[in-house]
């Protein structure tokens, strides 16, 4: 009698053995990751018990799926969307080129730190077609920084510390450098030379002494609260006839130069046009007044 009561207790135990093996190893055990672990983390490969251990065991059995906090992807630090990347005003600072994913066509960093371009920052982003980086600390770029960039077509770096330029993609309808330091030294003379489709070409708030070689393309020119005091006389006109304005160009500004109108009595008239110009006027007695005015400048003949 004792053999069969003993037999009906093991049978009875064997169901409770069963299920507290069961829950074991049950693919999510619940509670064992803790909820503070999970803020902010976007995906994980929950497995087996068997297989994984437990996160208050081992910390990198948490990684989240897509990289570490040690090297946050530029799309963590900035909004990424279908070709476009926004990183404006970034915290912590940013002070450098982040990297971009492949096919960007554009990115807009405005209002960081970033002190210089090298050559290596769009090496590999060959499809840029626009780039703004207005606002930043910018003092120096280098000479090939932008040779790779054959698609690019409109480029600011305004509002930063230039004192030169480097060589500018052949591409470009839109440059944009006001308010930097650029002299007249650090402006190549053929540096727009080859933009054979530049139309707007803003270069106001410098420290230009002259006006630089404008491509025949530009419709748009502003040098404004520059330094230039000299218009020669095919400063504006065309290059294979000095007699008339260039017809391409529709606004000018120049307002804001210490130029000498008076200097060239014999060299330009004002006249009526569909132009658009602001342009300062100075006397003997240095009184000077910015006046817009629809004129054409036309050389005088004989």
């Amino acid at each position: 009698m004792k053999t069969l009561f003993f037999a009906f207790m093991l049978l009875l135990s064997l169901p409770a053995a069963s299920a507290r093996r069961l829950r074991r190893d049950s693919q999510l055990i619940r509670g064992s990751v803790p909820r503070r672990r999970l803020t902010g983390l976007v995906s994980y490969n929950f497995k087996s018990r068997r297989r994984t251990p437990r996160s208050d065991d081992d910390p990198t059995a948490m990684t989240p799926i897509g990289g570490n906090a040690d090297g946050l992807p530029t799309c963590l630090l900035c909004v990424c969307l279908t070709g476009s990347v926004y990183c404006e005003e970034v915290s912590p600072d940013m002070t450098s080129v982040p990297a971009l994913p492949k096919e960007s066509a554009y990115l807009y960093a405005r209002f960081n730190k970033i002190k210089k371009i090298n050559k290596r920052d769009f090496a590999d982003t060959v499809t840029l077609k626009r780039i703004d980086l207005t606002g930043n600390l910018i003092s120096e770029i280098e000479e090939d920084a932008f040779s790779k960039l054959t698609l690019l077509e409109e480029l600011s770096l305004a509002e930063n510390r230039l004192t030169k330029l480097p060589v500018l993609p052949t591409k470009l309808s839109s440059f944009n450098a006001n308010r930097n330091l650029l002299k007249t030294k650090g402006v190549k003379a053929n540096v727009f030379k080859k933009l054979t489709k530049l139309v707007n070409l803003y270069l106001a708030d410098n420290m230009l002494e002259a006006v630089p070689t404008i491509p025949e393309s530009v419709r748009i020119l502003h040098l404004q609260n520059n330094n230039i005091t000299d218009v020669t006389i095919d400063t504006f006109c065309k290059a294979s006839d000095n007699y008339y304005l260039r017809p391409s160009l529709s606004e000018v500004r120049l307002d804001g130069n210490p130029v000498v109108l008076s200097k060239y009595p014999d060299s330009l008239y004002l006249y009526e046009s569909t132009s658009s110009w602001t342009v300062p006027l100075r006397s003997s007695s240095l009184y000077r007044t910015s006046l817009n005015l629809s004129l054409l400048m036309k050389h005088q003949s004989g």
